[in-house]
């Protein structure tokens, strides 16, 4: 049992590693470009120019794409990617970047310090959550007039959504108290050899 236990913290610590020692992503981008932004010299997705890493997010926009502006309104081509995790996520254009308007439910795409923005995805972010049968009414504009349709939101799968996230939430807390439990233990042992009583 206590082998077994060494084994599942060490690889459970060896995981945690290995994430937290990659490279972050820029803001702004895609999680599925990370490996295009981890070269030193990037060329821009068109490909007409390259640059390097210390000029992404600068403020300048070097590739005609927005390639190398993911975070910034420095590039009228960019687009903002809202990862809006526990919602829906979505891209903005760059000219919604620091306009003092949280427009991400994760308040990410206002980066500049002016305006803080709460975390909202988790309460409910885009997700209906005060009644499971949300009506709203929309107008549909036809040749014989206007018209009125209801529209049911069915929130079972936003439900689902949001119960996963706070499964993930708590294994997240179970995995740092491991961690900590992990790095406290080597030093408890080396202690103890020191000062045996």
């Amino acid at each position: 049992m206590g082998a077994s236990l060494l084994i599942s913290l060490l690889i459970i610590s060896l995981f945690h590693l290995a994430y937290s020692s990659a490279s972050p992503l820029p803001l702004g981008a895609h999680p599925l470009d990370e490996k295009f932004y981890q070269s030193e010299v990037i060329k821009c997705k068109d490909g007409s120019k390259s640059f390097t890493k210390d000029q992404i997010n600068d403020n300048f926009c070097d590739c005609p794409d927005g390639t190398d502006e993911p975070g910034t309104s420095a590039c009228p081509a960019g687009k903002f990617y809202c990862k809006n995790v526990g919602s829906t996520p979505k891209f903005l254009f760059p000219s919604r970047i620091n306009d003092q308007i949280c427009d991400c439910c994760d308040g990410s795409d206002e980066n500049d310090g002016t305006v803080i923005c709460l975390n909202t995805c988790i309460m409910g972010g885009t997700v209906a959550y005060d009644s499971l049968n949300y009506r709203s009414t929309i107008r549909h504009q036809s040749s014989a007039g206007a018209r009125r349709t209801k529209v049911n939101i069915n929130s079972e799968d936003s439900l689902g959504k949001l119960k996963g996230l706070k499964t993930l939430a708590t294994l997240q807390v179970a995995l740092i108290i491991i961690v900590v439990a992990i790095r406290k233990f080597p030093r408890r042992v080396r202690a103890r050899r020191r000062h045996p009583r």
